[in-house]
Parts: C-alpha cells; sequence; structure tokens
C-alpha cells in the first residue's frame, strides 16, 4: 500500500508510530489520576457510583436505566438545540406531529439488541393534505383527545402555533428557523421582512392545527418529528425567560417523560410523565443521562454496571469491543468533516482549502484511526440519502459520484496536486503560511483524527499546525461564531433527503458555521425548495453539491459515519433511528 508521506513507507511506520505512543500515554495518564481532564472524569465516576448505588436501592423492582449520550448540553430548549445528543433527549420529553416509534423490525448490526425507528403519528392521531390551486399544500393535524403537558394542562393547537411562530421569529435566533422556509411567509419573516403572525400556520380550533407550505415536501412530515418543530409552552417561557429551562417548575414537556433533576456537568434525570397518553407501557420509571466526555471513565463506568448504554470508548479499546461483540455498529446517515472559516485568511482562498483537503489520507484514518468501519467520502451528501427515486433507486452519493479520490491509492497524486494549489496561492513548500490552529472537542476519537491530520498537513505541505481541544459547549459556541481557522465538525441527517445537508450553507445560515457565501449557491438552494419535479429537484442539489465541493472547498469531507454503541446485557426494547437517535423510553429488563 503506497503512502506519499515525504520518507515513504518509513515516514507511515513513524505516523503509527506517534499516534500509538500517543494513545498509550493516554492511556497511562488516565491510569495514574493525571491532574488534567482525567480527574474530571473519576470525580464524575465516582459521581455515577453513588447514583448507581442509589439505584439499586431505591425501587422495589422498579426498572430505571442510566445513559451517556456526551457531556453539558449547550441548551435544553428544543428550538434553539442543534446537537445530536440534546435532539435525543428533546424525543423523551417533548413529541411533535409525528414521533419515531418501534417498527419491531431489527436495526442492521445490532446483534438484537436494537430495533428501528418508524415515523408514525404522534401529538397528531391524523392528518390530510389538500393541494391547492395556487400551487400551495395545505396540511390539516387533527391532535389526539387527552393529551397533557406534564403539569396537567392540556396540549391544544395554539401550543404548536406559537412554538412554530416562534421558530421563525428572528429574535429567537434559532439556527433551525430555516427548515421552516417550507412554510408560507416564513422566509420573509426569517429575513425580517413580516411579522412571525403572518406565517401560514393556524389553531383552527384546539384540536386543529393547520399549516400552508409553498409546494409539497416529501419529508415534510419527517419535519414534524424534528425537535425545533415540538411544541412549547409560551406561559412558561414567558414566565422564566432565558432560564425556563434550567428550572424543573417552568420545564413542562408534553412527552413520554418530564424533568425530575439537572445537575449540570453531572446529569439530568428524567421520569415518566404521569400525564402522557401512552403511560402504561411506559418502560423505566426514570432515565438518567450522565453528562461526561472522558472515554474512560464512560467504559469503566459501563463495565461496573454504572452505565447502561454508552457511545464510545478509549480509541485504543474499540477494535476489541467490536471484535467480541460488545460494541455495536449500526447505520447512520452523517459525514464527519473538517470546516474551514471561509472569511479568515488564508481559507478564504480555495486553492488553499482543496490543498488542505487532498492532503487529507482518508484511507489511513479510516483503516488504523477511527477502525468502526467508516467509509472514506468523495462528497459531502453521505451514502444511504435518498435521491429522485428514493428508497427503490440509487442513493445521491452513488449518482453525484466524488469530487475527488478519497481512496489511498490515489494519495500520493492527491498530495502532488495539494502542493500545486498551495504553491499557485502563494505558499511553495508552505512558506510564509501562518501557524494554524485545528480546534476539535474533547474526545479520545477526535484528538486521534486532530492528529493524524496535524501530521499530515506539517509533512505533506509543510506548514505548521496546532491543536487546540474544548468541552463541548464551549467548542460549539466558537465554532458558531467563527472563531477558528479549522474546525472539527460533524453533520447527521434531520431527514432523509440531501438538503438537509445542503441548505444548511446559504449566506447567513444558523448552522453556516463556515460563514460561507455564495450567491449562485444560494440560488441553487432557493430553487430547488420550490420545485414541485422531483428529479428537477435533485439535479438542483446535485449542481449546489458541486459548487460547495467541487468548486469552492467549502468543506473536506473525511468520512462517512457509523454508528457505535453498547448496550448492558439483558436490556431490551431500545430502537434506533439512522438519523442518530436512539429511544430508551420503552426498555426494560429481560
Amino acid at each position: 500500500m503506497m503512502y506519499c508521506f515525504k520518507g515513504g513507507f518509513n515516514m507511515r511506520k513513524k505516523l503509527v508510530g506517534t499516534l500509538l505512543i500517543a494513545a498509550m500515554t493516554a492511556s497511562t495518564l488516565a491510569g495514574c489520576g493525571s491532574s488534567t481532564a482525567t480527574d474530571d472524569g473519576a470525580a464524575k465516576k465516582e459521581d455515577a457510583a453513588d447514583d448507581a448505588g442509589k439505584k439499586d436501592t431505591a425501587s422495589d423492582g422498579e426498572f430505571n436505566i442510566t445513559v451517556n449520550l456526551a457531556s453539558e448540553p449547550q441548551t435544553m430548549d428544543p428550538t434553539l438545540s442543534t446537537s445530536l445528543d440534546a435532539g435525543t433527549m428533546a424525543h423523551h420529553l417533548f413529541e411533535g406531529l409525528m414521533k419515531w416509534e418501534d417498527s419491531g423490525k431489527e436495526t442492521n448490526g445490532s446483534d438484537g439488541t436494537a430495533n428501528s425507528a418508524a415515523l408514525v403519528p404522534g401529538q397528531a392521531e391524523s392528518y390530510e393534505k389538500v393541494a391547492n390551486d395556487d400551487g400551495t399544500v395545505t396540511y390539516t393535524f387533527k391532535l389526539r383527545d387527552g393529551i397533557k403537558w406534564s403539569d396537567g394542562q392540556d396540549v391544544t393547537a395554539n401550543d404548536f402555533e406559537y412554538a412554530w411562530k416562534r421558530l421563525v421569529n428572528p429574535e429567537t435566533a434559532a439556527d433551525y428557523s430555516y427548515m421552516l422556509d417550507c412554510v408560507v411567509n416564513a422566509q420573509d419573516i426569517i429575513d425580517g421582512n413580516k411579522p412571525a403572525d403572518e406565517l401560514a400556520v393556524k389553531a383552527v380550533d384546539d384540536k386543529t392545527f393547520e399549516v400552508t407550505l409553498v409546494n409539497d415536501l416529501p419529508y415534510f412530515e419527517e419535519l414534524c418529528a424534528f425537535p425545533a418543530m415540538m411544541p412549547v409552552r409560551q406561559d412558561m417561557i414567558e414566565k422564566g425567560g432565558d432560564q425556563w429551562t434550567f428550572n424543573v417548575d417552568t420545564y413542562i414537556s408534553n412527552g413520554a417523560y418530564k424533568m425530575k433533576e439537572w445537575t449540570h456537568n453531572s446529569q439530568i434525570v428524567v421520569e415518566k410523565n404521569e400525564n402522557y397518553y401512552d403511560f402504561e407501557n411506559l418502560g423505566p420509571e426514570t432515565i438518567t443521562f450522565k453528562l461526561m466526555d472522558n472515554q474512560n471513565a464512560m467504559l469503566s463506568g459501563f463495565k461496573s454496571g454504572e452505565l447502561d448504554f454508552i457511545q464510545d470508548a478509549p480509541q485504543a479499546e474499540i477494535t476489541s469491543l467490536i471484535a467480541s461483540g460488545d460494541m455495536k455498529i449500526v447505520d447512520y446517515i452523517g459525514t464527519y468533516y473538517v470546516c474551514f472559516q471561509t472569511e479568515k485568511e488564508p481559507f478564504n482562498d480555495p486553492k488553499v482549502r482543496k490543498a488542505f483537503s487532498l492532503a487529507i489520507d482518508r484511507t489511513y484514518i479510516v483503516n488504523q484511526v477511527t477502525q468502526s468501519g467508516q467509509v472514506e467520502a468523495g462528497g459531502f451528501v453521505p451514502s444511504g440519502v435518498y435521491d429522485a427515486d428514493g428508497a427503490d433507486g440509487d442513493d445521491f452519493r452513488t449518482v453525484g459520484g466524488d469530487y475527488y479520490k478519497p481512496t489511498d491509492a490515489d494519495y500520493e497524486a492527491n498530495c502532488d496536486e495539494a502542493r500545486q494549489l498551495l504553491a499557485d496561492a502563494g505558499y511553495p513548500n508552505g512558506e510564509g503560511f501562518p501557524v494554524v490552529e485545528y480546534l476539535y472537542n474533547t474526545s479520545d476519537a477526535h484528538k486521534a483524527v486532530a492528529e493524524a491530520l496535524q501530521f499530515m498537513w506539517e509533512e505533506e505541505l509543510g506548514v505548521k499546525v496546532t491543536l487546540n481541544n474544548q468541552e463541548w459547549a464551549a467548542f460549539l459556541q466558537t465554532r458558531k461564531d467563527g472563531d477558528y481557522s479549522i474546525a472539527r465538525n460533524g453533520w447527521i441527517a434531520d431527514y432523509n433527503d440531501p438538503i438537509s445537508f445542503l441548505d444548511m450553507w446559504m449566506t447567513g445560515g444558523g448552522n453556516n458555521d463556515a460563514q460561507y457565501a455564495n450567491d449562485d449557491y444560494d440560488a441553487l438552494i432557493k430553487q430547488a425548495k420550490t420545485t414541485t419535479d422531483n428529479a428537477e429537484r435533485m439535479d438542483l442539489l446535485h449542481q449546489a453539491e458541486d459548487k460547495l465541493i467541487g468548486e469552492d472547498n467549502v468543506l473536506a469531507p473525511l468520512y462517512f459515519y457509523t454508528q457505535k454503541y453498547m448496550l448492558a446485557d439483558g436490556i431490551e426494547g431500545m430502537y434506533y433511528c439512522p438519523l442518530g437517535y436512539f429511544f430508551f423510553g420503552y426498555t426494560h429488563q429481560a
């Protein structure tokens, strides 16, 4: 296998050795009780042990489950949340017009530990849609009888009207406001040209919610299950202000579970919502979401029985955990990528961005670093996302092909092109190129990828790269603010359509961390959103990706995700959506 690191095969061995030594050192420090982040992990582990003891003795046979998804979420407001961990918790605490339900069919790769999720009516018991003469489409949702908030108050169509208008209101500053631009008047509201009250949603009566779309969308039903579209209580938000999510008295929810406790940087505990319409069939009395990002503590907690579910483990342990069958690998519709701050020199130059992308050995990263079945990414929209023919045809990635040769067979040629591009940009052999800081969030896995990228860029491009890791919430804010040069990023589909990966890069978009702005790109996305012919729509989206990756090189996709997890023996009833959500509300002890 040929690699084009300077120095040939010996340089590749040097890279392997360097990364292995780093991993061994990290493991050693963890075992010795380092005074860095490891101490925090140890403290959290001790807290977990205390809580686990309480769980064992508190209940008279009651089943409780303790899981770890991530560290402290940036927000628990479903309208404002953008992270997958907070989204998963939102699915347990809130419920939209639609919801994800256990399909009864096993998820590929789960070895019987998880079923796949199916989209079904949630707070709505039914809906119908009507095509209007002007090309718009009206959805009419009929809400279930007897649905209530966790404080016993009735859930009404007015709650959905308030939540959806709050989402598009510029004063809310919701990153996901653009997801409702399919609703009549939404874009004008987002742009500040119309008041939020003119959004084409209406509570016809307490049980009837009406939505008028600019045109029909194949993924609108999935949008109705997304956290940002879940209802929130106006009176609680007005009472609690920006702090409404921090107080159990104002954090009123309408889902299967309700907030019991939020001990910041430690845990979020939710308990059964006795007012939920399917209360009798729920499983755990409580679900405890442990907030930690130390992989050694995660695995230790799982092995000791303190944690029932984890999604990560020390990088050095992953291969053996997969081989033993303890760690499962299931489908995941998402892409791990490098994000460039396109407004900052020198990454405001597409040639520089392309050079850094081509200098990445993606095969090495998936085979030697991540080692969890990931596939090298030759584009941004991942495999598994539907194209014009939906689930019955080739997916978007197969139709679109690769924008560069992502495997190691072409890596030497890629590096040659990268060095020429950097020279064309005014930096021959990296001369005069400023020191680059690579930003990532605290994680053994992200650190390992960061170290590999650092080595590749330094060796192949002759540039100097430093690494900076931040705690999860701080990292999200830093990236959002554009206060970086290169940052780790990842995107999981919000629904199964390529526009879920592409409309976020429109100028001024709330999730446009690259600060990318291109009028031609915006025009393609806008046209795709108003085109009713699906084949034409997909062609426009392919053109948009051509511009994003093929021409402007805004991002450097590394690989397409797989989802890994570990679930304690004897727990049944968990189900999973390849959009990244795990559902624990119907789990039970076998």
